[in-house]
């Protein structure tokens, strides 16, 4: 028998051996954080013409400046909670710092007596958001075996999408007030069930809990599954971390293990901010109101991202990630091409008399006028946005997410998770009031600078990303502590070997 069927043979049964089921239930407990955090990020979409309207009650009325708050401020609340979830989760670990961001924010919108409080409950679920999205991805990357944490991975952009359809759907119907207060449930669903979960093995291991250790991962892994060997490889990665840290005469993170992956990850989120996705969904109603569908965006949009992330996650542990990333820029770039050419021969339009502000399904500020109809029914727009939003949700949306949770050092893992957040939100608000001073040159602008950016994540991807498909997490650290440089198709050998 040759070694592949050997291979084979052994990863057939590990697979037998595990049971998952649990596993998944502790993941479907920590991204219902997601879903509350997809579900308050696009919240305004039906609540501000509700409240610019004439039937607005005086105290919560709000002017163009006033709005622009209340949509705008949820961004500089996540970019507070990523800071946060840099000391909470290594303080008070992963699991426990999901939990803390399930403030009672809904209830301060939902029982809301003036704009204040409005401004507030916005700003915190802002903050629980960024402190989900520094929390959650790491807390799965630990618990998950290395043969689903691919899929798994992709949870967390699913169960957000899947919370912005639903309250696209709600809002249809239901009373703004009542939006904030349903908005409550699934966090406090979250907190109950991971009442019931275990922390992460690593982290227990980390404080020197061994034997709570094994009982996490036992029932993360089932009464079938030898638990010994996993153990056993993070305990030399800890062990290694440790001495490390003892011989090193120079700063911990001045050291190749440590700023390579930070730089990677902040590197990522950077560029993922920067190929434009929000300055497209801002513009998003303009664009299709070309095509007479504007009165659909949301349902697009939502289904698009949603069928996308859903493929992400069922090619990510198959095709892998680098693959899916390489195919995610290119369908960015040929779209904001085409939308740099588009929009060079039809700009956005120009109010010639008055200019209004207000905001699309998507949450996103437009300037338009009124009284205006455009000329051009042409489907390209439509197309080019539909695709580059679907180049970014199967790619650059959710990978970008899943290898920073994968390569961070654990060490470091907990800060570094919540810079890499800060960053990503940072971005999102400089970028999008960037975008307004680049539209005075003319839409083709920006988008020639999201085309740009798009090259640099191919490139970005080729020079600098590792493939982590298959690989445990110790394996991963490994291949930076070792010094390897990085390559475009080879996998590398660990020191350790994965059971």
């Amino acid at each position: 028998m040759n070694l592949n069927a050997v291979n084979s043979l052994a990863a057939f049964l590990i697979d037998f051996q595990i049971r998952n089921s649990r596993l998944f239930l502790a993941v479907f407990s920590a991204v219902l954080g997601n879903f509350s955090f997809g579900y308050s990020m696009v919240y305004p979409s039906p609540v501000l013409p509700v409240l610019q309207g004439p039937d607005a009650d005086p105290r919560l009325k709000m002017d163009t400046p006033e709005a622009a708050l209340f949509g705008s401020i949820y961004t500089l609340g996540a970019a507070a909670g990523g800071l946060g979830a840099m000391l909470f989760n290594d303080v008070l670990g992963r699991k426990m710092s999901i939990m803390l961001s399930a403030v009672p924010s809904y209830m301060l919108m939902g029982g809301a007596s003036n704009r204040s409080m409005l401004y507030v409950g916005r700003f915190l679920t802002g903050l629980a958001g960024g402190m989900t999205s520094a929390s959650i991805p790491v807390y799965i990357s630990e618990i998950s075996h290395k043969r689903v944490r691919g899929a798994l991975g992709s949870c967390p952009q699913i169960t957000s999408v899947a919370g912005a359809l639903t309250l696209y759907a709600l809002g249809l119907w239901v009373p703004w007030r009542w939006l904030a207060i349903a908005g409550g449930v699934p966090a406090l669903l979250m907190v109950t069930l991971l009442c019931c979960m275990p922390s992460s093995p690593r982290r227990l291991l980390s404080l020197g809990r061994e034997e709570k250790a094994e009982q996490a991962l036992r029932w993360l892994r089932g009464p079938d599954y030898d638990v010994n060997p996993e153990l056993s490889a993070i305990q030399v990665i800890l062990y290694q971390i440790s001495l490390f840290s003892l011989i090193s005469c120079i700063p911990t993170l001045a050291t190749p293990v440590y700023y390579k992956p930070i730089l990677i990850s902040v590197g990522m989120r950077f560029l993922q901010q920067m190929t434009g996705i929000t300055p497209i969904l801002i513009y998003l109603q303009t664009i299709f109101a070309k095509s007479k569908v504007s009165l659909y965006d949301a349902a697009l949009v939502g289904a698009v991202r949603l069928v996308s992330v859903l493929v992400a996650a069922c090619l990510m542990d198959k095709a892998g990630r680098k693959a899916l990333l390489y195919t995610s820029s290119m369908l960015m770039f040929l779209s904001s091409l085409t939308l740099t050419i588009t929009s060079h021969t039809t700009p956005c339009p120009n109010p010639p008399n008055s200019t209004a502000l207000f905001y699309n399904s998507q949450n996103a500020l437009v300037s338009g006028t009124t009284g205006a109809s455009p000329s051009d029914t042409s489907l390209i727009p439509v197309v080019s946005t539909m695709v580059f939003i679907l180049g970014e949700a199967m790619g650059w949306g959710p990978i970008t997410w899943l290898l920073m949770s994968e390569v961070l050092p654990l060490a470091a893992r907990g800060v570094a998770s919540g810079l890499c957040v800060t960053v990503s939100w940072l971005t999102a608000f400089a970028l999008t009031h960037a975008f307004t001073h680049l539209l005075d040159l003319g839409l083709y602008v920006p988008y020639l600078l999201f085309t740009v950016v798009c090259v640099l994540c191919l490139l970005f991807n080729a020079v600098c990303i590792p493939e982590t498909r298959g690989r445990s997490l110790e394996e991963i650290e490994n291949y930076f502590r070792t010094g390897r440089s990085f390559t475009i198709g080879s996998r590398s050998t660990s020191l350790l070997e994965s059971t």
